[in-house]
């Protein structure tokens, strides 16, 4: 289970914690565990903002292939998920750890117990859940900024329209007021 050993995997904050308790947890003797071992020690580490969404990360629903088959694609669960079959690829397997942190058009090298080796491909990464939240954050900023420039409204000319008025107290004209008797 290798990687090409110029590969970057970029993990998320969380993402790369879960993998460090994956690790200290995985027994040396696991499959998971020279997987785990390449992806903490290739690991960019980056803020949820800051991640490219062309990225796979925890729930992302992703397409790839397996040594050039159909594509499937699945969403990356932190563990296997008892609803429909087909529809989550956890990390705890080999296949989704390897396909975590791992960028679009990206491949992974993992061999199995019988010595055979097989390639997984990340085609496309079709939704991520820290872009998603990015892109409601910024519809929200937008729609606030559209909001706070239309509820003040200028209308020129709408106190010139009315006849002046004195203040009290004060002469209008040639009428002395209270003031003279």
């Amino acid at each position: 289970m290798t990687a090409n050993p110029t590969e970057i995997c970029i993990l998320t904050t969380k993402d790369f914690t879960i993998l460090e308790v994956m690790r200290d947890r995985c027994d040396a003797g696991s499959p998971l565990a020279p997987i785990l071992k390449k992806k903490l020690e290739t690991a960019l580490v980056v803020f949820r903002d800051d991640v490219p969404e062309n990225v796979a990360t925890l729930s992302s629903r992703v397409t790839f292939t397996v040594d050039g088959s159909e594509a499937d694609t699945r969403i990356l669960s932190h563990d296997a998920m008892s609803s429909s079959v087909g529809t989550f690829q956890p990390i705890s397997t080999a296949r989704g750890l390897a396909l975590l942190g791992m960028a679009e058009g990206e491949d992974f090298h993992l061999v199995d117990r019988n010595g055979r080796e097989e390639r997984i491909v990340l085609e496309k990464v079709q939704y991520q859940p820290e872009a998603a939240r990015r892109a409601r954050e910024s519809v929200v900023a937008q729609a606030d900024a559209a909001h706070r420039k239309s509820a003040l409204r200028l209308i020129r000319g709408a106190f010139y329209d009315q006849p002046a008025v004195a203040p009290a107290g004060t002469s209008g004209g040639d009428d002395p007021g209270p003031s003279a008797a």
